[in-house]
């Protein structure tokens, strides 16, 4: 895909449904006592594997629209085993977190991935949820997973999550409903809390102390109609694209603003840019609203380890935005980037490098030397990476000569209609 740069970019738009909360609302529902409606459904090749996957386990989805669905709940544990493996493609999410739906489910249950996802962790949620009795085995820490459960209680335990993720604090809560007793998770630092907030709307008894949520075990989950805000994530590109070309306004109108979730806007807002929020409402119980964001100068800025789980899917995009500010800009304390889809350490400063940015990696992080000025252009690779696809395309629009997108298509994992809403 070749993207040519733009003197300014001005309008208003609105992104999909958040693909996080897409993918635990049809979960969610799957369990449920009964129909689920979901509006503004996240469409993307990772929310419909996790359609895909729920009707595998025998769960009815009634398909409205795009973004409009019915899922016809059959119970805490009414999931059957399917005959075949289930197929989470590129969906971490989905793997994660239907393994601790699985771990309360009588039978045997297997789980794969492309390439890409079978490269990432997986024993940290296997041992979880081993230690709550299920029987959980990993192909050398990775996928294919394969979960079988007794359909007895778990045990509830209290676990002290070794790295912040709210896919692994997901997979042991949503295992916490089928446990005798409380179940316990102990962030080292806050993770966005869409299950929480789900599980509460359906009946679930959550507590949260501290760092510690905690969860009860429940006879049913009592079928809800969710609706979904615009996905923060895909809003994000047109957010430091509007902060980095010049003479550019850009307002994304309902956009989930969960302050788990919204972390960019900050380190932006820390860096010089003119960001404003209006109509700030609750949609489906996630705080939203419509965020303007208009160009400026920017000033480079420090991130440390404590603030990368509210932006961590969006540091690619950070990197971008700190090669057009004025002195350094640094990242600590972010090595989950490199068990994502891609090493994003590794990918991000290869691919801006080659564009003409002056970035170097670090062990857990990056360096950047930011001027405010465009980068020259090229070539850019994505590398498989839906999010590395999305940087290259705002980094073309913002420089002098154009980039050329290498696998561009890689947005189909999460955002189909992105280069049509940049367009």
């Amino acid at each position: 895909m070749r993207v040519e740069p733009v003197p300014e970019l001005v309008g208003h738009i609105a992104v999909p449904g958040d693909k996080s909360i897409s993918h635990r609302a049809v979960l969610v529902g799957a369990i449920s006592a009964g129909a689920v409606t979901v509006e503004g459904f996240g469409r993307s090749a990772d929310t419909e594997a996790t359609i895909a996957a729920v009707r595998a386990l025998g769960v009815e989805v009634i398909e409205h629209d795009v973004d409009a669905l019915t899922v016809l709940g059959v119970g805490l544990r009414g999931l059957r085993p399917p005959a075949e493996p289930i197929d989470c493609r590129n969906a971490g999410t989905l793997m994660r977190l239907l393994a601790g739906i699985l771990a309360g489910q009588r039978g045997r249950f297997e789980l794969r991935g492309d390439a890409s996802l079978s490269a990432r962790p997986m024993e940290r949620i296997a041992e979880p949820l081993r230690r709550m009795g299920a029987r959980v085995e990993t192909t050398d820490g990775h996928a294919p997973i394969v979960v079988e459960g007794s359909g007895k209680p778990l045990a509830a335990i209290s676990y002290e999550l070794p790295v912040a993720s709210s896919q692994v604090k997901s997979a042991i809560l949503l295992a916490g409903l089928y446990a005798e007793d409380e179940t316990t998770v102990v962030e080292p630092v806050p993770t966005r809390d869409h299950t929480e907030r789900l599980l509460e709307r359906a009946g679930a008894r959550v507590r949260r102390r501290g760092r510690a949520v905690s969860i009860g075990p429940v006879r049913r989950l009592r079928p809800v109609a969710i609706e979904i805000p615009g996905d923060f994530s895909s809003a994000a590109p047109f957010l430091v694209a509007a902060a980095i070309v010049p003479g550019s306004r850009v307002t994304v109108h309902g956009v989930g603003l969960n302050p788990r979730r919204t972390g960019l806007l900050g380190v932006l807002e820390r860096m010089g840019a003119r960001i404003a929020i209006y109509n700030r409402r609750s949609i489906g119980g996630e705080p939203a609203g419509d965020v303007e964001v208009v160009s400026s100068e920017l000033v480079g800025t420090t991130i440390d380890a404590e603030e990368v789980p509210t932006l961590v899917d969006e540091l690619p995009l950070f990197a971008l935005a700190a090669c057009h500010a004025r002195g350094e800009s640094v990242v600590r304390g972010a090595g989950e980037l490199r068990v994502k889809e891609s090493d994003r350490i590794e990918t991000v400063v290869d691919g801006l490098r080659r564009v003409g940015a002056r970035i170097r990696a670090t062990d857990d992080g990056f360096r950047v030397l930011g001027v405010p000025a465009r980068l020259r252009g090229g070539v850019f690779e994505a590398h498989g990476d839906h999010r590395l696809a999305m940087l290259g395309a705002i980094a073309g629009v913002a420089s002098r000569e154009g980039i050329d997108v290498a696998g561009a298509e890689a947005v189909e994992v999460s955002f189909p209609g992105f280069y049509a809403i940049l367009a």
